[in-house]
C-alpha cells in the first residue's frame, strides 16, 4: 500500500430497516490504522448509514490526500460517481422529477469529496474482505452503542 494513499473501507446498516442504525469505517495509510463508528437510535435507513460511514471517514481526514474508498453499497458508489451531478443540475430531483432521498447527506458527501482526490471501489459484502468485515463489525458496534444511550 502506498504511503500517499489513504485506503478506507466503510459499511452501514440498520436492524430493522428502517430502524436504529450504525456505521463504521476503517482507514489505513502505510502502517497507520484508524477505526471510526457511530449510530442513531431512532429511525434511520441502511442507505443513510452507508452514506454516513463515507462522510465521517472523509471528514476525519485532516489534509488533502488521495483516497481509495471501498464500499459494499452500490447506492453510495453509483450515487456519487454517476447520479449526483444530474441530481444537482436538476435542482435535487430525480429523472422522474421526485425529490432526491437523503439530499442532506449527498450534499455533505459531495463537499467532503471535494476536499480530497477520491477513487471509488465497490466490494462485495460479507465475503471475507478483512477491512470490509471490520467495517461491518464497527457499524454493528455503533448501532448497539446508540441504542444503549
Amino acid at each position: 500500500m502506498s504511503e500517499d494513499v489513504v485506503v478506507i473501507h466503510t459499511d452501514g446498516g440498520c436492524t430493522p430497516n428502517p430502524g436504529p442504525g450504525g456505521w463504521g469505517a476503517v482507514m489505513r495509510q502505510g502502517d497507520h490504522a484508524r477505526e471510526l463508528f457511530g449510530g442513531e437510535s431512532g429511525e434511520t435507513t441502511n442507505n443513510r448509514m452507508e452514506l454516513m460511514a463515507t462522510i465521517m471517514a472523509l471528514e476525519a481526514l485532516t489534509r488533502r490526500v488521495r483516497v481509495h474508498l471501498h464500499t459494499d453499497s452500490t447506492y453510495v458508489r453509483n450515487g456519487i460517481t454517476k447520479w449526483v451531478l444530474a441530481w444537482e443540475k436538476n435542482g435535487w430531483k430525480t429523472s422522474a422529477k421526485q425529490p432526491v432521498k437523503n439530499v442532506d447527506l449527498w450534499q455533505r458527501l459531495q463537499a467532503a469529496c471535494a476536499q480530497h482526490d477520491v477513487e471509488w471501489f465497490w466490494v462485495k459484502g460479507h465475503v471475507g474482505v478483512p477491512d470490509n468485515e471490520l467495517a461491518d463489525e464497527l457499524a454493528t458496534k455503533g448501532m448497539l452503542e446508540a441504542m444503549s444511550r
